[in-house]
């Protein structure tokens, strides 16, 4: 992702004189070039002149808005900088922006400080005084405190930038829905516009027989220099090349791995749906196909859940150049033990990049929707913390859910469920984490990811203006309950008459 930008301006003014503004310009040059050789951002943070003026604070955040690989801003006040410069820059400011509460030396030199140098590193003055204005102007904004060469510091700053790089992906990202939503289904339902609105994606309907279209096109010469892909990819048994039947199927799947991911190439789509009541013309539901398509960065929702398939692709981009996939996911099952599990899995669509190991290629019978056997990848999920989020259309608004989880190994092996899954230990419980879930709305459905963490999804929502409810080891139902009551109060009043 280094291809986008963040952008560091250092806010001062021309009180101090021009040897000042000089050390202020190195320190900050320091500090971009140190944050940047730590090589854990996932952008380019690159180095803006110091801002002095009203109206070079206005031209730099103009700039900002208009510059395709910028995704946001880092702000940091080295000296004193009066607040009321900023006001018509950040008023235009249309790209999310982080402050820095920081200062370039870490330690006081106690015996040689003097009026110039509290004069010159003054960030405790001046990110104060900045700080008021962002508040008075109720903007949206992460506040980082500490030296920043602080790991915590550099881990702050890493998330902001991931959220701010799902922000961007969000305001372009386009979604294609194959047929229509699962009949009856509510959750997967919703306002298309609004969510246009708050997040920026756009979602397009396409009748299943202009995929079906370009699939056909797809040349048995095509499909079959595929399966030397999946050979090399995945696991898979002596019994299954040398079955002729297995061998159609596993053609069948390469047909439309390669017609939908030309079909979504050419049309500039991220993500996409598609529902196992919807396959006219479609040789089946597709698995394999689907699985790869997630493993090579679309996002994907089942069932016509254009919400979560948006969420999935937003989150991929997140977690890019992080240990650890992401994936649509479904709540199947518990296992109610010592300690309550969740089974997570889906009919086929569970994305390789969470997978603990070298996935196993197979042909199994698929019977909801159409009965015919289907290609799939099997495997079970790496284990450790991990997210499940799920984005909801509460009608006047949206929410988006987080329940912080625990992925463990399974106990047990499933011969007979030929399905990917995930087995994982909700955080406080699954006593707690259920009810808070449904008491929230959570859909059946999420994005679940190893990669991404609670912070990155707050961040994103905060950009995007919409709720956040967090879900972890912290949660009591009673304290759950009324946040979603106040919360309630507080967007309705936010959103005004």
């Amino acid at each position: 992702m280094l291809n986008k930008e963040i952008w560091f301006v250092t806010g001062s003014q021309h009180l101090y004189g021009p040897k000042v503004l000089a050390e202020v310009a190195d320190n900050s040059a320091a500090i971009v070039k140190g944050l940047n050789e730590t090589q854990k951002l996932p952008v380019n943070l690159v180095c803006k002149p110091t801002v002095k003026t009203p109206e070079e604070i206005h031209s730099v955040c103009q700039q900002a808005n208009n510059d395709v690989n910028c995704v946001g801003l880092v702000l940091w006040m080295h000296t004193f900088s009066p607040a009321k410069m900023w006001i018509s820059g950040l008023n235009e400011l249309q790209k999310p922006w982080l402050h820095l509460h920081t200062q370039f030396h870490a330690k006081l030199p106690w015996s040689d400080i003097n009026m110039n140098y509290m004069n010159t590193h003054q960030s405790a003055h001046g990110d104060r005084e900045f700080g008021f204005i962002g508040t008075r102007m109720r903007k949206e904004r992460k506040v980082v405190v500490g030296h920043w060469q602080a790991p915590h510091v550099v881990e702050q700053i890493d998330g902001w930038c991931r959220a701010a790089l799902g922000w961007a992906e969000s305001q372009s990202l386009k979604v294609a829905r194959f047929g229509d939503n699962m009949r009856h289904v509510a959750v997967t339902e919703g306002d298309k516009v609004a969510a246009q609105i708050a997040f920026g994606y756009q979602v397009h309907a396409y009748g299943v027989g202009d995929l079906v279209n370009v699939v056909n096109e797809v040349s048995d010469a095509q499909a079959k220099a595929q399966l030397e892909v999946y050979q090399n990819d995945y696991q898979i048994s002596d019994e299954t090349w040398k079955d002729e039947h297995a061998q159609k199927m596993l053609l069948n799947e390469a047909k439309l791995e390669l017609g939908m991911e030309k079909f979504l190439t050419e049309g500039g789509f991220g993500a996409f749906t598609n529902c196992f009541e919807n396959l006219t013309g479609l040789t089946g539901l597709p698995g394999l196909a689907t699985q790869r398509l997630m493993a090579k960065g679309f996002g994907y929702g089942g069932e016509g859940d254009w919400k979560t398939s948006a969420m999935v692709r937003i989150m991929k981009v997140m977690g890019e150049g992080r240990e650890g996939g992401c994936s649509f996911m479904e709540d199947y099952t518990y296992n109610f033990d010592k300690v309550d599990q969740v089974l997570g899995a889906h009919m086929l669509e569970i994305c390789p990049s969470i997978a603990d190991a070298k996935p196993r290629l197979e042909v199994h019978r698929h019977t909801i929707g159409v009965s015919c056997d289907v290609a799939r990848l099997l495997f079970t999920a790496k284990t450790g913390p991990s997210i499940c989020v799920s984005p909801i259309d509460m009608g006047n608004r949206f929410r988006i859910i987080v329940n912080e989880v625990d992925t463990v190994a399974p106990p047990a092996g499933t011969p007979n469920l030929p399905v990917a899954s995930a087995l994982w230990e909700p955080k406080p419980d699954l006593n707690v984490s259920a009810a808070a879930w449904i008491y929230a709305g959570g859909a059946h459905h999420s994005a679940y990811s190893q990669a991404v963490t609670t912070d990155i999804i707050e961040d994103y929502a905060e950009m995007a203006g919409v709720e956040t409810v967090i879900i972890d080891e912290n949660t009591t139902l009673r304290q759950f309950k009324n946040e979603l009551r106040q919360n309630a109060a507080y967007y309705a009043l936010k959103q005004g008459v």
